[in-house]
C-alpha cells in the first residue's frame, strides 16, 4: 500500500521541506533587518519576506488536500506533476514578493492554475469513484475503450 502511494509522500515531504525553508527565510530577514518576534512589521523587505511565507502557509492545507485526494481518486503521477509545479511556482513567488511586490504575480498566478488543475483532478476522481460505487458506471473503463 504504501509503495502505492510514494509519488504523494515524496511531492508532501519535499514541500514540507520548502515550507521550512521559507520559515528560516524569515528568520534570518528578522535578523538582518533586527525585527523581534513577535513583531511583524519592519522594513519593506522584511515585511515582504514575512507576508510571502504566511501567504504560503496559507495555502499549503489546501494543497496538501488537492494533492492527496486528486493522487488517490484520479492518477498519482499527474497529481504528482502538478505538485511540483505547484511547488516551482511557490518558488518563484516567494522569492519574487521578497524582491517587490509585483514581483510575486507569475508565481501568485502559475500556483492558481496548480491548484486548479488538482481541484478539478481531485473532484472528477472522487465522481468517477462515486459513479462506479453506486451506479455501476465506470468512466475510466468506458474512456480506455474509446482510445
Amino acid at each position: 500500500m504504501a509503495g502505492d502511494l510514494a509519488l504523494l509522500a515524496a511531492v508532501s515531504l519535499l514541500s514540507a521541506f520548502q515550507q521550512g525553508r521559507f520559515a528560516r527565510l524569515v528568520g534570518k530577514s528578522r535578523m538582518k533587518h533586527k525585527v523581534m518576534p513577535p513583531a511583524i512589521t519592519g522594513p519593506p523587505e522584511f515585511e515582504r519576506t514575512f507576508r510571502a511565507q504566511q501567504n504560503c502557509a496559507e495555502f499549503y492545507p489546501i494543497f496538501q488536500t488537492v494533492l492527496w485526494i486528486a493522487g488517490c481518486f484520479c492518477n498519482q503521477e499527474l497529481a504528482s506533476l502538478m505538485g511540483l509545479l505547484y511547488m516551482y511556482a511557490r518558488h518563484k513567488y516567494f522569492h519574487g514578493y521578497a524582491q517587490s511586490a509585483s514581483g510575486r504575480l507569475t508565481g501568485f498566478y502559475l500556483s492558481l492554475v496548480a491548484l486548479a488543475c488538482l481541484t478539478v483532478l481531485a473532484a472528477a476522481g472522487i465522481v468517477s469513484s462515486l459513479m462506479d460505487e453506486y451506479l455501476g458506471f465506470n468512466i475510466g473503463k468506458k474512456l480506455h475503450k474509446l482510445f
